[in-house]
């Protein structure tokens, strides 16, 4: 349905004349993130902006809108896109499953054990079999450039206990997005998933509508989360923070061969920028929760590997119930198992 109506939107945009390639002197890229200066969205468009501009020799100006300038969520920001109107957006995945469900492959639990493994999976070919994926259902409009982080990793963090084991989090109130995932992975650890807009998350803690979320450090000490009750941190990085960055295919297919390559090395660079930005920012982040009188718990491998087998119903879920799911789940679990092997490969050489 929705590959129907891009395609439609497509087909009239041509029918309503061929526009010509965009001289090199005259290329404007629109991007946006919604999100603040704050964020490692903002990072990754700024370092993008840097490069572009510079590698093109100032025949590509970047423009950079940050928050609710040109949309205000994913659906509305991808129709953007796909319309033209737009012509970069970050998206979570949470903020693109509503066009392209299985980019909640993302948010699988435990799939991703550290951020060697996620930055290798994110930087090869499984990101080209999403964006081939994407490119066939939205009728060849919306592209996916790069996934990048925006925030770490995803932790559980409540107002009323330490979570140490499955056992730890039932019965709890937790927060989720509206994204069907997030939500079949509380209810297998048995909690209560209350999907809640982020902007009314800070009330909803001080409360009591939920009792926890799952957040990276950084997203809970910038909205002052700890100030609404939230005193209890496990770090058991269930889910890697993958930012989708989408541009517009046809403003993509554009541009000249040179000023393509420009962008995707413009990409790479955004990429590599929004990998390191949240392992900088996380450290203060972590010191002024403890400071503040926060429990922060790290939980035994043990403990860990309990958490990853009450999880077990969400992969048999989203393989049977999400559109591309086992297919997407064949290349996220075959490029982890690559990745894996490989860097032990490398640091069994590194450590001779």
């Amino acid at each position: 349905m929705l590959s129907t109506t891009f395609k439609a939107a497509g087909l009239a945009a041509l029918l309503a004349g061929t526009a010509l390639p965009a001289m090199a002197q005259d290329i404007k890229l629109r991007a946006t993130a919604n999100s603040n200066e704050n964020d490692e969205d903002y990072d990754g468009l700024v370092v993008f902006k840097n490069y572009v501009e510079a590698a093109s020799n100032g025949a590509i100006e970047v423009e950079i809108f940050m928050g609710t300038q040109l949309c205000s969520n994913g659906a509305e920001c991808l129709q953007g896109v796909a319309d033209g109107s737009i012509d970069i957006y970050i998206s979570t995945s949470g903020g693109a499953s509503g066009l392209f469900p299985y980019v909640q492959v993302l948010d699988l639990p435990y799939v991703m054990a550290d951020d060697r493994v996620a930055e290798a999976v994110l930087s090869g070919d499984f990101t080209r079999t999403m964006r081939d994926m994407a490119l066939e259902d939205s009728g060849d409009s919306i592209r996916l450039m790069t996934i990048g982080n925006t925030g770490g990793w995803r932790n559980f963090a409540n107002t009323q206990r330490r979570i140490a084991e499955p056992a730890d989090i039932e019965g709890l109130k937790i927060r989720t997005v509206v994204a069907d995932l997030p939500q079949e992975l509380v209810r297998a650890l048995g909690a209560s998933p209350t999907p809640i807009p982020w902007p009314e998350l800070f009330t909803s803690l001080q409360t009591g509508v939920v009792e926890g979320t799952k957040n990276g450090i950084t997203d809970i000490m910038s909205m002052k989360f700890p100030d609404a009750g939230l005193q209890y941190v496990t770090l058991d990085g269930h889910a890697y923070m993958g930012a989708l960055w989408w541009m517009s295919n046809q403003r993509f297919q554009e541009l000249p061969d040179d000023m393509k390559r420009v962008v995707v090395d413009g990409f790479y660079q955004l990429q590599q920028a929004t990998f390191a930005s949240p392992k900088r920012k996380s450290i203060q982040a972590y010191e002024d929760f403890v400071a503040g009188g926060g429990d922060l718990y790290v939980p035994t491998p043990e403990q860990k590997a309990a958490f990853a087998e009450a999880a077990q119903p969400v992969y048999e879920w989203f393989t049977a119930n999400v559109e591309g799911g086992p297919e997407i789940y064949e290349a996220l679990t075959a490029a982890v198992a690559q990745a894996e092997s490989e860097l032990e490969a490398a640091r069994a050489a590194d450590m001779e």
